[in-house]
């Protein structure tokens, strides 16, 4: 009989200061003159932000393991080591004007997680892991959330080995310079649940002035070229009525992009973010315009929904003005829910704290999204100044800092067993 007196968690807070202090020490490799961090994926400078990370770790008296796409998998033991663990993590590659946050609050609170734990004695039933994944940002190397998405079978090792950067090296190259090529094949390595603290990147939270955004999901997106093909012609003497206007054309077709986004609130997003104008001439009627459409959404269906309208539109304006309307998909992102247990054990755990929140989306990708095809998985935001995030400005409270850790811990205790 297990006569074991079990730990009050209830008040359990991690130590704020010290995850502070480390994410301030690991944003000094690759510190930026703005502030910033330029750490790019599998770089020496990459190198020596795993180097520290893993050392912690060590210190933490955990063992760590490295798979072939150079994942990182910190472990602290539980009573039952044949459980998977729960797991939690996030990167630590930046974009080349990158901040001190973006990906590395997830890892770092994930290590302040286990060194509370170790603070106070206690064990958890199943093991705790900390991850931290290859090229999540995805700024040196394709794809993006190459890692992961490696680990979760998205694509094959080899699609990821062959991927160069701009000066020819690849990522098997690059992963073997560094060091980091493990043995471990990617994904053979059970999950129990998985839990990523994130800054936003978004201006919701800090707008609603709630410090905690409980993650239901990550929006679906889906990105089209459209090419619309008038007549260019002089713009003196080309009477109006018989122009063949492409810029006129395409601009009402963007607007459109972003009226679709308002017909299917709260989560529809439509942006034209790149415009092509030929011949681009001050005193010539525009003959033919490229831009990107970027929809999103938090379902497959409303996404989709979305796209069909922008091309029914189309369709109609190139009657109206006597172009073509040419639009291709040239990439496509499923939406993914977390699971319900999980994003309820995220609200469950900011309402035991004390904390303000609300629900959430993502409407940027994560490694949780590759996660979330393996295991129960949820997402944990707190806000970050201005929703500014790629960015050397990019900049977040320590208390919210804290106040996401504390509701990672005890989300984490709750999957754990205690």
């Amino acid at each position: 009989m297990d006569t074991k007196v079990k730990p009050n968690i209830e008040n359990l807070r991690i130590n704020g200061q010290r995850l502070w202090d480390s994410l301030m020490e690991l944003a000094q490799i690759g510190a930026t003159p703005k502030g910033g961090v330029c750490r790019l994926t599998l770089t020496d400078l990459d190198k020596q932000g795993r180097d520290l990370v893993t050392r912690w770790a060590r210190e933490a008296g955990m063992t760590v393991t490295i798979d072939k796409i150079g994942n990182g998998f910190m472990r602290r033991p539980g009573r039952n080591n044949s459980l998977p663990p729960i797991m939690t993590g996030s990167h630590i590659d930046t974009q080349p004007t990158g901040g001190k946050f973006d990906g590395n609050y997830g890892v770092l609170a994930g290590i302040e997680v286990v060194r509370t734990l170790n603070d106070h004695g206690i064990e958890t039933e199943a093991p705790i892991e900390v991850a931290f994944w290859t090229n999540e940002e995805g700024s040196r190397f394709v794809p993006v959330m190459m890692g992961s998405g490696v680990f979760a079978k998205a694509f094959t090792l080899e699609h990821a080995y062959a991927a160069t950067d701009t000066e020819g090296k690849t990522v098997k190259g690059e992963l073997e310079r560094i060091g980091y090529i493990g043995d471990q094949e990617p994904g053979d390595h059970p999950i129990g649940a998985y839990f990523e603290t994130h800054i936003e990147q978004g201006p919701v939270l800090e707008d609603n002035e709630k410090t905690i955004g409980v993650v239901s999901g990550v929006l679906g997106i889906r990105w089209f070229d459209c090419t619309v093909t008038g007549m260019e012609a002089h713009a003196g003497p080309t009477p109006m009525a018989l122009r063949k206007d492409a810029m006129l054309a395409a601009t009402r077709i963007m607007q459109d992009v972003v009226a679709a986004a308002h017909r299917h609130p709260p989560h529809g997003r439509g942006t034209v973010g790149m415009v092509q104008v030929f011949p681009n001439s001050r005193n010539v009627i525009p003959g033919r315009v490229k831009f990107s459409i970027d929809l999103r959404n938090s379902t497959d269906a409303l996404v989709d929904a979305m796209a069909a309208e922008v091309k029914a539109f189309a369709d109609q304006v190139a009657k109206e003005h006597g172009v073509q309307v040419h639009i291709e998909m040239v990439s496509s992102y499923p939406a993914q829910l977390f699971q319900p247990e999980c994003v309820e054990a995220v609200g469950r755990a900011a309402a035991k704290l004390g904390y303000s929140h609300m629900p959430a989306v993502s409407g940027a990708g994560h490694d949780a999204v590759y996660m979330a095809k393996l295991a129960p998985s949820g997402m944990i935001f707190i806000p970050c100044k201005d929703g500014i995030s790629h960015n050397e400005i990019e900049d977040a409270k320590p208390e919210h800092i804290e106040a996401g850790c504390n509701v990672l811990l005890h989300a984490m205790l709750e999957r754990a067993g205690i």
